[in-house]
């Protein structure tokens, strides 16, 4: 959801999932996919910006979500059976 401004002042929160596409003539016009149109004070770059920096921080909150899944794989100490050993190609 991004927040935008109708022309009257009065704030509006859109889905911007829901955006088909923007124009501005002169005013900036969004079309959604249902057809319905809004008119917002805002550039048309702005709308761009705002939808891009909320899908970064949905992309981002998710990310953080999926890593609290992740379980780390513990290093397995050299001195254990079954670890890699470091060869050298000395000879003794």
């Amino acid at each position: 959801m991004i927040h935008l401004t109708r022309l009257n002042g009065n704030p509006l929160v859109v889905n911007s999932e829901l955006i088909k596409y923007a124009e501005s003539s002169p005013d900036t016009m969004l079309t959604l996919v249902n057809g319905e149109k809004i008119v917002v004070l805002e550039s048309c770059e702005d709308v761009v910006n705002r939808t891009i920096a909320y899908r970064a921080r949905v992309f981002g909150e998710a990310a953080l979500y999926l890593q609290s899944f992740a379980r780390p794989t513990p290093p397995v100490p050299a001195s254990e059976p079954g670890s890699p050993e470091l060869k050298t190609n000395s000879q003794d």
